[in-house]
């Protein structure tokens, strides 16, 4: 089903079909995605995941189309930028099968969308997935009598279990739109009429274009000075506010309100059942989970349970076997005298299997170490988002976050940044103002650790006394709380509101898990390993030249006398920049051969997770928020966090730690 990646390239390029997946956040696109396509997309149970656009291509009836998944909306009306985006995807020319994916058991904001697909006249077929979990909750719904009333064909699915999916591409054949009457106002329906000549032919439908203009759907601003001369868009502007002196509403609410009535109608004819959720074990846990008492218990066992298999298992018990056994007895012995008998050369030798070398040094800390820590966090983390609690951790930690003057929804960018603080930063744009997009980045390149560099922070605490966990969490939850509170205090603009949708508590699907953890793997193996050698190459250059003892002797005030730590730690430091968790596997192996005492590792451990962020998170931070925030963000992290890890070796030396 899927391709190579030239291959893709080569046919996304050229002009063919395409299949467009729309609907809600949280309504299984991503899943249809890839089954559809054969190509990986994060799947995740919480809103804002699919931020950017994910292309693959599908083979049916003889021809190759390009399937696209695009991000979550609420309305095709864009309040944010990843709805500005799935709008301005429909607004472009070309053929294509668009297909709403709808979550059954909440089908009233689904039919919304609907609706506006065919104000749009845009024909589109409506997958109804989830269809098993509003069946338990009682809900019934009569498909033939919807698919007859909207005018389009309307599929049962379970996404998950891959049921109804194989319909799909029997429905990829072109179809006359269809339109269902909504009637607004008289005085918002005077001015769909008047502005209405003014539009120039546009792939939508020109009553949907003046509904959009009418609700000061200010994302269009672009579009129309594309299209249509200044004084035109001036009279267009003009209608709108001559409209609006009608109602004290906004025209957007009306309109809006309009659909919902239209939507109930629908559903008064179509549908039986209240749609309570079954009283089952994982309704009970859900509803338990976010109770403001029980919730916390819930939470530390989580924490616990990452604990015992990230901290235990994969940094003792795994990287054990891997470093000394498989590495140490099995692969390195050989590869180093092999080494040392083909290639005479002693620059080379110790290029390779030297105290800086490739192969003892970048890919033993990377394969060894860093790769069975970040698995089993990748595994421990898919089950997390597969299962739901993902946005009940959201919801659980939410007071907490409205003190930095954060909404909810900032939440799921510093949770997804435990995956990975690149691709977190990047997902700040589901935020609503340019102040919370700001904070979010700043604390995410503060204080998140990556699934990698987290993986390794818990390797090192295991095999430490519970209480130095503690307080490594309580430092850095602390620090963000007080950089955040002063970072609202300080960066201009408004506050925003908490919307965020609670998905039920299901059982995650182990084959869905594992595709996705060994996604994530590869997505390591390619990404990381390379910055690793990387490292390790600047580290060898650096010490044949002396520079790294030079930077050692210069940066003693810094790291032996501020921190108490030893001269050598400034290695982990220069490579920190080029990937965080090299940065901690350093401080790792250093721990592991008894150089860092108690006292050291969580000084070191403290000032590495607030030290600069790695250099992609660096770029994405300057694509997102600009070079200038970029540098101004570093800026400031530097010497909060070597002022931090000093506080913290006074201390701990005051009290005798």
């Amino acid at each position: 089903m899927g391709s190579n990646q030239s291959t893709e390239t080569k046919q996304i390029r050229s002009p063919r079909e395409k299949v467009i997946l729309i609907g809600n956040p949280n309504v299984g696109k991503s899943v249809i995605f890839n089954y559809l396509t054969g190509k990986y997309a994060i799947v995740s149970n919480y809103p804002g995941t699919t931020v950017e656009v994910s292309s693959g291509t599908l083979s049916a009836h003889g021809k190759r189309f390009q399937v696209m998944d695009t991000p979550g909306v609420n309305s095709l009306i864009p309040m944010s930028e990843d709805e500005r985006v799935t709008r301005d995807i429909l607004l472009q020319p070309s053929k294509s099968h668009l297909v709403q994916v709808i979550d059954t058991k909440n089908i009233r904001r689904g039919l919304l969308i609907s609706l506006q697909l065919l104000e749009m006249g845009l024909p589109f077929t409506v997958l109804l997935n989830m269809w098993d979990e509003a069946k338990s909750r009682g809900i019934e719904i009569n498909i033939q009598e919807l698919s007859k009333m909207l005018g389009v064909p309307i599929l049962k699915t379970v996404a998950t279990r891959r049921k109804g999916l194989e319909k799909i591409k029997e429905n990829l054949k072109a179809r006359p739109s269809s339109s269902i009457p909504i009637h607004y106002p008289e005085a918002i329906e005077e001015g769909i009429l008047r502005i209405t000549p003014l539009l120039p032919e546009a792939t939508l439908s020109k009553r949907s274009l003046a509904l959009m203009l009418l609700s000061g759907d200010e994302s269009l601003t672009q579009w129309l000075n594309d299209h249509l001369p200044e004084d035109v868009i001036s009279q267009i502007e003009k209608i709108r506010q001559e409209t609006q002196v009608y109602f004290s509403d906004s025209i957007g609410y009306l309109i809006n309100q309009a659909r919902l009535k239209k939507v109930d109608e629908c559903l008064s004819k179509v549908m039986r059942g209240r749609g309570e959720a079954p009283r089952s074990i994982s309704s009970f846990l859900g509803k338990l989970s976010l109770h403001p008492f029980w919730g916390f218990p819930i939470l530390l066992i989580v924490l616990w349970i990452t604990y015992e298999v990230v901290g235990v298992f994969g940094a003792q018990t795994s990287v054990k076997f891997l470093e000394e056994t498989l590495f140490g007895k099995w692969l390195l012995p050989p590869l180093i005298t092999l080494i040392q008998h083909i290639l005479p050369i002693p620059l080379l030798q110790e290029f390779l299997i030297g105290p800086y070398g490739i192969i003892t040094m970048a890919l033993t800390y990377a394969l060894a170490i860093v790769l069975p820590i970040v698995g089993c966090f990748f595994l421990i983390f898919g089950l997390m988002e597969d299962s739901g609690y993902l946005p009940r951790l959201a919801v659980m930690t939410n007071h907490i976050f409205k003190k930095m003057g954060l909404n909810g929804k900032a939440v799921l960018p510093m949770v997804l940044g435990l995956g990975c603080d690149t691709m977190a930063t990047m997902t700040t744009r589901i935020l609503e103002t340019e102040k919370d997009r700001t904070i979010v980045t700043l604390l995410l390149a503060l204080g998140i650790p990556c699934s990698a560099q987290l993986g390794v922070i818990l390797g090192m605490f295991a095999s430490l006394p519970l209480f130095y966990l503690l307080l490594w969490i309580f430092i850095i939850a602390g620090l963000l709380v007080v950089v955040g509170y002063l970072a609202s205090r300080v960066i201009p603009g408004e506050e925003s509101d908490f919307i965020l949708e609670i998905p039920p508590l299901r059982v995650p699907l182990i084959s869905n898990v594992v595709v996705k953890t060994l996604a994530r793997i590869e997505w390591y193996l390619k990404e990381a390993v390379p910055l690793f050698i990387l490292g390790t190459f600047i580290l060898f250059i650096l010490h044949k030249t002396k520079i790294l003892t030079f930077l050692e002797w210069a940066a003693t005030p810094l790291i032996v006398h501020l921190l108490g730590l030893p001269a050598k730690v400034t290695e982990a430091f220069l490579i920190g920049f080029l990937r965080r968790d090299y940065g901690a596997a350093g401080l790792f192996m250093l721990s592991k051969v008894g150089q860092l005492n108690p006292h050291q590792i969580l000084v070191s451990l403290v000032t590495i997770t607030l030290f600069v962020p790695c250099i992609a998170q660096f770029f994405m931070m300057a694509k997102e928020r600009g070079l200038k925030k970029a540098f101004l963000i570093s800026a400031v992290i530097v010497p909060l966090a070597f002022g931090v890890g000093g506080v913290v070796n006074l201390v701990l030396t005051f009290f005798g730690a």
